[in-house]
């Protein structure tokens, strides 16, 4: 990061260069050593850019990746609990479970952008929490259940409750750091799920011992103690879990005024005091780009959900013992944790993101082509597996990065980071019936599937980079200063003419 110290008195907005005012921010710490950081935003005098950015971090990252993680762990577990008896114990029959698995995106899907404009209703401290303690209680509801009917039943329950997760805490995220800063923020973040995967595989590796302790199957001990851990994480949160910035109590007003200029000078002014309205999601419905973003998403959520619920039952096809299963389900997700860091960090470093949507995708492509040549090659089919996972995993966040901080304002990002998500979700009812059980051992058709849609999501990134490149010439080229106001150009968001998209 570059930071240039001047020893003189702070020069008045009056007096800086017309591309250097910030909007209207009219924050001057006073005529000690003032540091500006890289878009000529003063810091606080009593600390630094590179000191306050740490401690944001440690205010929101972690808390952000243990909701999502167990966020995640609820929701693919059925996998793992698969694996330990729950289909004959429930006599389930034909695709009951497939559908079992599709209920949960019925609510998630619909309950994406009401969850957002909630969220910016009752604040991320109060909404988060509450959506966690009710899909942790609709998780230990799974482990009770006594047949098909009552599976459908939490099922359902659960993708409502989790409808808001994804979105929200990507939202705010965009909401405190700047594009070139977020992408290591949402790889990290969006890397709970790999850990959640790998976690998954080791405890239920561990309770399904369990077998028979008060007369419950492995199954059910999955997700009652596993939800009942959400549960007591949740109530902790109530209390210590962050907000937006302009609701943050350990931020000084001075911090607080950088870190909104900050993200001023980066992505304009964000109307975070303006309710969302209905007209605002048709207006942004409107944009052809939303639309891409949805389809980049949309693509790779096929692959992403196939794996994550059935990678136990396509690693027991390798000739393992449900144990064994479980412990073998756990590299690729390793696999996909370290890929995915290493990805964003680049990413970060050379400030772009097209590169980095759109070459990983190579990886998926080449290993879900073998898996469809080869079927008696354990270690070979094995490797592909990790393949995918690093394919798909590392990509995702940056797709939604890319795209939500593209998306100027906190309207504008609100509805389309929810509809992206919502949108894409879809996918995941496709992947719960790519992978059926009369496809064993070789499962062509799964395979086909997530082949077709990796490269669905291939070319929704490609056309989104040639329309915001087509864009960004064509604001180079036209009258910087058009005369709008502040309220004007905080309406328009990305649509400012003043704005630039990140490639």
């Amino acid at each position: 990061m570059r930071i240039g110290k001047v020893s003189h008195s702070a020069p008045s907005d009056s007096e800086k260069p017309g591309d250097e005012i910030v909007g209207n921010n009219t924050y001057h710490p006073g005529t000690t050593d003032i540091e500006y950081d890289e878009l000529h935003v003063p810091c606080p005098p009593h600390t630094t850019e590179r000191k306050l950015i740490t401690r944001i971090d440690w205010q929101l990252i972690p808390f952000l990746c243990i909701l999502y993680l167990l966020a995640f762990l609820d929701r693919v577990n059925i996998a793992n609990a698969r694996s330990f008896h729950l289909v004959e114990d429930l006599h389930l029959k034909d695709n009951e479970y497939n559908t079992a698995l599709t209920m949960f995106f019925v609510p998630y899907i619909i309950a994406e952008i009401p969850s957002n404009i909630f969220l910016k209703r009752f604040s991320p401290r109060v909404w988060l929490p509450t959506c966690m303690l009710g899909f942790g209680i609709a998780s230990v509801g799974q482990g009770l259940v006594q047949n098909y009917s009552g599976l459908l039943a939490t099922r359902f329950f659960l993708g409502l409750f989790e409808s808001g997760m994804f979105p929200g805490c990507f939202y705010l995220i965009s909401m405190w750091y700047k594009r070139n800063e977020s992408q290591k923020r949402y790889s990290l973040f969006f890397s709970s799920t790999s850990l959640a995967g790998a976690f998954g595989g080791l405890l239920a590796s561990a309770i399904g011992k369990m077998e028979g302790v008060r007369g419950y199957n492995g199954w059910r001990w999955i997700f009652i103690l596993e939800g009942c851990l959400t549960c007591v994480v949740a109530i902790i949160f109530y209390f210590i879990f962050p907000s937006f910035p302009e609701e943050a109590k350990w931020l000084t007003e001075e911090e607080r005024a950088y870190i909104k200029a900050r993200l001023q000078a980066d992505q304009g002014h964000n109307a975070a005091e303006r309710k969302i309205t209905l007209r605002d999601v048709a207006t942004v419905m409107k944009d052809h780009r939303v639309w891409l973003g949805g389809f980049m998403y949309f693509g790779l959520i096929v692959p992403a959900y196939g794996y994550a619920y059935f990678a136990p039952t396509i690693i027991s096809t390798y000739h393992y013992d449900p144990i064994q299963t479980q412990l073998h389900s756990v590299p690729p997700w390793v696999a996909s944790f370290g890929f995915s860091l290493l990805t964003a960090a680049l990413s970060d470093w050379v400030r772009h993101r097209a590169a980095f949507a759109l070459v990983p995708l190579g990886l998926g492509i080449a290993a879900f082509s073998t898996l469809l040549k080869i079927h008696n090659n354990t270690p070979v089919q094995y490797a592909m597996l990790c393949l995918v996972t690093m394919s798909t995993y590392s990509v995702l966040p940056i797709t939604v990065c890319w795209f939500s901080m593209n998306l100027g304002g906190h309207h504008r990002r609100a509805i389309g980071t929810a509809w992206q998500i919502g949108f894409g979700n879809i996918g995941g009812i496709i992947a719960t019936f790519a992978f059926l059980s009369k496809d064993a051992p070789n499962f062509s058709n799964g395979y086909s599937i997530c082949l077709g849609f990796t490269c669905l999501s291939g070319l929704a990134s490609a056309l989104y980079l040639v329309s915001i490149y087509v864009e960004n010439q064509k604001r180079k080229k036209a009258v910087r200063d058009v005369g709008l106001s502040d309220y004007e150009k905080t309406e328009l968001g990305d649509l400012n003419p003043e704005f630039r998209y990140m490639y």
